[in-house]
């Protein structure tokens, strides 16, 4: 009984968002309170959200100030060069901006955090999306798929919890699957350059003239990109990714820039390069703190929400001395801050119940159970398989800790190595940075002002296909 109501409720969780019948955070706290009193837990709702908000909390306090860091960082133009160069790169061209995306998003998931992938990437390319009128969908799914296969790095959270649930060593899981891997990114950027393709055919050959005419105030998300493709309309009136900084439009300083001197690649602007939060004597100093940060953070020396206070506060200080400014700052990321923070603690309650009442469990148990006994042979491919729909709807700890040493056992039983089933686990982590239970990806759409139910609706298909292309890959190098 458990198992199906556990089904149940992610089912219902994602067809009411989906179908935009709810919000994500009220589905997220509702529905789960809903499902917790048919399972006759009711009582016991109370502990089982303050046990999710006391897991979360910390990744809570890490987004708040992450959001505030890098908001700061927008603010006094620290990306600004990398935006330029991504602005020579793709120009005004949709198919080079789609690929621009799964590169930038890439290479800056090699900090190993996902919430600092998408603040940056989606900072950068908003801009240029909203301009051209671009689907927003596109950035948010080629960004969540690069951040994904790159997410598999040792540092990045799912090899070392493989590697310490199966006491074995990550560099002996990762490393093999590189080529896999590689595929998997090469995937990646293929795919971006089709839904490229897409946008350029849908929104004809444009000039930079004719991108720099000064949009509406609303801008057109469209699910899918192609042949009949749902729209809808989402408000572009409200703060962007960099609020403050320019990188919304509709009323920002950077039209009136463009549309004067339209016409060159210097004019085409992301980010005004005239706004007055702009700090380039301390450039530099800014640059060392945000290296300073990153190291820190992947050598682990503190814990990530304390880098992120820590550097919050100091890059407020120095870049923003007097007080009136700090708290200028800090609002025109509070909407941000706020928007993430609310789906993360809502989102507390969703994993609370589902863990709490034992409904992941038995889950886990079904499925485990359900593989015939003929397929003991090929664990490997079994457990591949299996990585994508677990880790899209259970927390990563609650795959690797609870469902792989059980997967291990099994294939072990039949002659399949621990490492061989170590390196297909990670296999499903393109989708899994899609899951409801994964805070960042409300990082991405947010920042983003997606839809949760448009992105998800976009990207499953395309993130399950990348999955299978690593599964395929790491079956045909031999490695799984």
């Amino acid at each position: 009984m458990l198992t199906i109501l556990g089904f149940a409720m992610i089912a219902t969780f994602l067809v009411l968002i989906m179908m935009k019948k709810m919000s994500p955070i009220a589905a997220l706290v509702l529905i789960p309170a809903l499902f917790c009193v048919f399972v006759g837990k009711g009582a016991h709702l109370g502990d089982y959200v303050i046990d999710g908000v006391s897991s979360l909390a910390p990744t809570a306090a890490m987004l708040m100030f992450a959001i505030v860091y890098f908001g700061v960082m927008i603010d006094v133009g620290l990306f600004d060069p990398i935006v330029r160069a991504i602005l020579r790169f793709c120009k005004a061209d949709p198919m080079r901006i789609v690929v621009g995306t799964a590169l930038l998003a890439a290479i800056v998931s090699l900090d190993g955090d996902g919430s600092t992938t998408f603040m940056i990437t989606v900072s950068a390319m908003y801009p240029l999306y909203k301009r051209l009128k671009m689907s927003l969908v596109v950035m948010t799914g080629v960004a969540a798929m690069a951040n994904g296969v790159m997410n598999t790095l040792p540092w990045g959270g799912p090899t070392a919890r493989a590697a310490t649930a199966l006491k074995v060593d990550a560099t002996d899981i990762f490393v093999p699957m590189i080529p896999a891997l590689a595929v998997g990114l090469l995937a990646v950027v293929v795919l971006a350059y089709v839904l490229g393709l897409r946008e350029r055919r849908r929104l004809g050959t444009l000039t930079l003239d004719e991108a720099l005419v000064r949009e509406t105030e609303s801008e057109t998300v469209l699910v899918g990109a192609g042949s009949g493709a749902k729209s809808g309309a989402v408000s572009g009136s409200g703060p962007g990714p960099g609020a403050g900084a320019g990188a919304a439009s509709g009323s920002d300083g950077s039209d009136g820039d463009a549309a004067r001197g339209a016409g060159s690649d210097d004019d085409f602007q992301g980010l005004d390069p005239n706004r007055a939060t702009l700090r380039p004597k301390l450039y530099w100093f800014n640059a060392l703190l945000t290296v300073a940060l990153l190291t820190a953070m992947i050598m682990e020396l503190l814990p990530i929400p304390v880098l992120f206070l820590l550097g919050a506060a100091l890059a407020l200080t120095v870049n923003f001395p007097h007080i009136p400014d700090q708290k200028a700052r800090i609002a025109a990321h509070a909407d941000n801050v706020l928007n993430v923070s609310g789906m993360v603690f809502a989102a507390a309650v969703f994993t609370g119940v589902l863990t709490g009442t034992g409904m992941v469990d038995h889950m886990a148990n079904w499925l485990v159970d359900t593989i015939p006994e003929g397929m003991g042979p090929h664990m490997g491919l079994v457990t591949g398989l299996l990585s994508l729909p677990l880790t899209y709807f259970m927390s990563n700890d609650g795959f690797y800790f609870g469902v792989l040493p059980v997967l291990a056992e099994a294939g072990q039983a039949h002659g399949v190595s621990t490492l061989e089933i170590a390196r297909a686990s990670i296999v499903g982590q393109p989708l899994h940075m899609s899951s409801p239970l994964v805070p960042a990806v409300y990082v991405l759409v947010g920042m983003a002002k997606v839809e949760f139910g448009d992105h998800t609706k976009f990207v499953v298909k395309w993130a399950v296909l990348t999955c299978l292309v690593i599964l395929a890959a790491g079956i045909l190098f031999g490695i799984i």
